[in-house]
């Protein structure tokens, strides 16, 4: 049983197509068991995050998984094949590395991938579809990637998605402590982002989400305002910077809303930072005058200016990963030794018993002492020897010099 990792993200997919393949929390559970039944893929997890939508499996083969997300997607072969990476074995295990330690992601070293794979393996736990190989593959890639991390320092300085919306609204606004910003959402990513505002100095901050009460939580915590999306064309006409990161499937801002806000605002200009994939604003909204929208794939350029002290952490992780991969593969190769131990002392754990059992009913029949120990050696040591000694004949007989040699270094036999 291999495993497989297989996906799609922002350097094989253009973003309308991972929008297409994202799975949103609400259908995590009903994907990961509709996939589980795909014989014969008999362990399943699933990470997807605006960047990725991956899919990792314990399977002999890929084709099952292949064939689900054609049907699943309703899509042919060729509209996502040439996007996809397939990998197996040790190729999987090292991508699952570099995903969980940054080294794959768009902004290099992020901390929030690795949170978003612990998500992923939760969800699975709760959906029932790890099992052994996945269990144990899961825990070593987080005790790996907190070690790469600490042992690298790929992840210093703030570098995100975040960090680069923020950063992004700094060169549009000389002076961020003076402007008014609508965040939409209340996940990780949008915690960041008004974490970096209040690092900005900014004090007029509004957060909106579909539970009120999450965003009255964040409101709280970064002195701001908490409203639902009821209140959102109306808080639209007031503020200078909207962020949105929902894991909506639907747009929640369409171009019509923003051409009315438009007009109450007289048309002062709005900066909009759409991070949700699926995207939260409709593309349609660039067209708008007075709107400036960018999306997560225009951070992209933004993004790679600010990573060149990264880069030498990131090669000496690399290394690291590597040498984790060749460990985690020879240790996966000595569970098959294991077996084979256990098998070996088992048969002749087997053969001791039964002559155990013998000697006593000599003993009891009143068979002398010395005898009974004399038999008892003499037939445990005849039935162990025999296998043995018939193989070493035929091994003799063809000639099997690898496996003689074998043999006298087992069990230490002179020349």
């Amino acid at each position: 049983m291999s495993i497989i990792a297989c996906g799609l993200n922002h350097k094989t997919a253009p973003l309308p197509l991972r929008e297409r393949f994202s799975v949103v929390p609400e259908q995590m559970q009903a994907s990961l068991l509709s996939l589980n039944q795909q014989k014969p893929l008999r362990e399943v997890a699933i990470l997807s995050t605006c960047n990725r939508t991956e899919f990792y499996c314990a399977s002999e083969t890929h084709h099952p998984l292949l064939e689900w997300l054609y049907k699943h997607y309703q899509c042919a072969q060729e509209d996502i094949f040439p996007y996809l990476y397939i990998h197996r074995e040790a190729a999987a295990i090292k991508h699952i590395l570099r995903v969980a330690t940054g080294l794959d992601s768009m902004v290099l070293g992020e901390p929030q991938i690795l949170g978003q794979m612990k998500g992923a393996f939760s969800q699975a736990e709760v959906a029932g579809t790890l099992g052994p190989q996945l269990q144990r593959l899961f825990q070593y890639v987080f005790s790996v990637s907190k070690d790469v991390r600490t042992s690298t320092g790929i992840g210093a300085n703030p570098v995100s998605i975040a960090y680069a919306a923020v950063n992004l609204a700094k060169q549009i606004f000389s002076n961020l402590a003076k402007t008014s910003v609508l965040v939409i959402g209340a996940g990780e990513t949008i915690e960041l982002v008004l974490r970096y505002l209040q690092e900005n100095k900014v004090q007029n901050t509004v957060v909106i989400n579909r539970t009120v009460e999450k965003a009255q939580h964040l409101a709280d915590k970064f002195n701001g305002k908490a409203a639902t999306f009821a209140d959102l064309a109306t808080y639209l006409a007031d503020v200078d910077i909207v962020i949105s990161a929902t894991s909506s499937t639907i747009p929640i801002l369409g171009k019509g809303t923003v051409e009315r806000v438009l007009k109450k605002r007289k048309h002062r200009p709005i900066f909009i930072v759409d991070l949700a994939v699926p995207r939260d604003v409709e593309p349609e909204v660039a067209e708008l005058e007075d709107i400036y929208l960018y999306s997560i794939d225009d951070l992209k350029v933004m993004i790679e200016k600010s990573l060149n002290n990264r880069h030498a952490a990131a090669q000496e992780a690399e290394r690291l990963i590597d040498l984790q991969v060749e460990h985690y593969m020879r240790w996966l190769k000595s569970l098959d030794v294991v077996d084979t131990i256990r098998s070996f002392r088992s048969k002749f754990e087997a053969i001791r018993d039964y002559e155990i059992q013998h000697a006593l009913q000599l003993l009891q029949q009143g068979t002398k002492a010395e005898e009974v120990c004399c038999h008892l050696a003499r037939n445990i040591t005849n039935k162990m020897l025999h296998s043995p000694t018939v193989q070493l004949r035929h091994a003799g007989y063809e000639q099997n010099l690898d496996l003689l040699a074998l043999v006298r270094q087992l069990f230490e036999l002179e020349e």
